[in-house]
């Protein structure tokens, strides 16, 4: 017997369900139920989709801390790459046949752009990682959407379970089941968008599949990021007129209403500096380059600064190969950014500019949205994602019998209490299908309810006083009660009747 260790109480619940329903049915079912079991058990599956170009694998490696994903192009930015926790650093390049073969690591830690076989022999590659960050958390970088290249866009909809809806199943990229399992187990996403959303961007949300049971992606399992913020010219965004954030705030928003109910946010980011200060690459010796930018006089330094090329060619005291990497590790906008640092502060420290340029990226307020939408409920999606495997396994069941047992286990795990986060859960993604609509001050609410854990955010009363959150809850319990009761199409009822349920929960539990 293989023992699976599951996180959360929600999930041991789904896990306990396939334990005892394995022995109950058929090989076929029982081997579903298996992978369901392996897939509780495991990180929590983070795929980086978007299109060509918009700065995914910077992500990448921002949030694993460690420039490991090849940014440039290469044979490896076509493949699916998956980055999860080892005991030791290695990498596997995983073929179509089900064959693997090791591949070492760059001189500097990097996957190599030369993968060593012909690109159409790949199902996609592993890269096991001590970094911490991957104990709870695999990220799978893709290629990018919207590519020339037919293949890389055929593996990229592997991932998001778009292959067969797009009439492209057949043909040498097809993924066998075994590499698909592997693959296309992502149960949330991150979506990396530039400065206007486009048609595939949104169709790429809809047709995402959170785990074999085809779940959409919406406010449960998808943030949006506004990459390479630092291009945005604010005098092109309504509202910009504060400066850069301000601007880069302003039209995140706006595609936040564009993309909504699909992502939870949308946040702004400056993927380079991420990358930069969280991957460790800013050393000493570049933040003592600054220090001798910051002491030219005014002229030479505006005149510098006005593009790439002349920042490097620019005959100057500091030499052109440091300003070079410098180009590379901050690009302009960085560097502007680390100059006024210094201006301000002429004896700040490489450490603490470092941490300076860390939070002019974002990537702190992008790294709690995620902990908060993502870490904090791991084990609702999970064992969101495992019921909807289990419904999958019961839909492929041959015996009608077969598929009535699993269907009754499965709402027998609804009616239990602990299980109204999952109904909450089904309620928020029947809402990002599409399959229900809402008033959009009721959209609202319920985005609100199911966006956070904390019962102040929930309710819309940061700051409140308990006993007023206690009365605010069993008000609006009462009204989607009553509303379910008598306003509602059928659709809405069922929604109304779970949205009623949670406020009547969080009311028994302030109280």
């Amino acid at each position: 017997m293989t023992t699976h260790h599951v996180r959360g109480p929600i999930s041991a619940a789904v896990a306990r369900l396939c334990e005892e329903l394995r022995p109950r049915v058929g090989q076929r079912a029982a081997t579903g139920l298996g992978e369901v079991l392996d897939r509780l058990s495991a990180p929590l599956q983070l795929a980086v989709v978007g299109r060509i170009k918009s700065g995914k694998s910077t992500l990448v490696n921002a949030l694993i801390g460690r420039r490991v994903a090849p940014t440039d192009v290469g044979e490896c930015t076509k493949v699916v790459t998956r980055f999860q926790y080892g005991t030791v650093d290695r990498l596997e390049v995983v073929l179509l046949d089900g064959n693997k073969y090791s591949l070492p690591f760059t001189a500097g830690g990097a996957i190599p752009t030369d993968l060593g076989v012909r690109l159409e022999r790949v199902s996609h590659v592993e890269a096991y990682l001590t970094n911490a960050v991957l104990r709870d958390l695999t990220v799978i970088d893709t290629p990018g959407l919207g590519s020339p290249d037919d293949d890389s866009v055929a593996r990229t909809e592997a991932v998001l379970g778009t292959a067969e809806r797009a009439g492209r199943s057949e043909g040498p990229e097809r993924l066998d089941p075994v590499s698909h399992e592997a693959v296309a187990g992502a149960e949330a996403v991150l979506h990396v968008i530039t400065q206007s959303v486009r048609a595939d961007d949104r169709q790429a949300l809809s047709a995402f599949n959170a785990a074999t049971g085809g779940r959409p992606s919406g406010p449960v399992n998808a943030i949006g990021v506004l990459n390479k913020a630092d291009t945005i010219e604010p005098d092109s965004v309504r509202g910009g007129e504060g400066g850069l954030w301000t601007a880069a705030r302003a039209l995140a928003a706006d595609q936040e209403r564009q993309l909504k109910p699909r992502v939870a946010d949308v946040l702004p980011l400056i993927g380079l500096l991420a990358e930069t200060s969280e991957a460790g690459e800013f050393t000493a010796s570049d933040a003592e380059t600054l220090h001798r930018l910051a002491a030219l006089d005014e002229s030479t330094r505006r005149t510098m600064l006005i593009s790439a090329d002349l920042f490097t060619e620019w005959e100057c005291a500091v030499p052109a190969d440091a300003r070079a990497r410098l180009l590379e590790l901050l690009d302009l906008h960085g560097i502007r950014c680390a100059l006024e640092k210094i201006d301000a502060d002429p004896h700040i420290t490489a450490g603490r500019l470092r941490s300076e340029l860390h939070e002019a990226s974002g990537l702190s307020t992008l790294l709690t949205r995620l902990n908060a939408v993502f870490r904090g409920r791991a084990d609702g999606i999970k064992a969101a994602a495992g019921l909807a495997s289990v419904a999958a396994v019961a839909q492929s069941c041959t015996d009608p019998n077969e598929r009535e047992r699993l269907h009754a286990a499965m709402e027998g795990l609804l009616t239990q209490p602990q299980a109204h986060q999952l109904r909450l859960l089904e309620a928020l993604t029947m809402i990002s299908a599409g399959t229900v609509t809402l008033p959009s001050d009721l959209l609202d609410e319920v985005l609100r309810l199911g966006g956070s854990e904390d019962f102040s955010e929930r309710l819309g009363m940061p700051g409140a006083p308990v006993e007023r959150m206690t009365e605010f809850a069993l008000e609006r319990a009462k009204w989607w009660r009553s509303f379910a009761s008598l306003g509602a199409t059928p659709a809405q009822s069922r929604v109304a009747h779970v949205v009623h349920r949670a406020y009547f929960l969080m009311w028994r539990q302030l109280r």
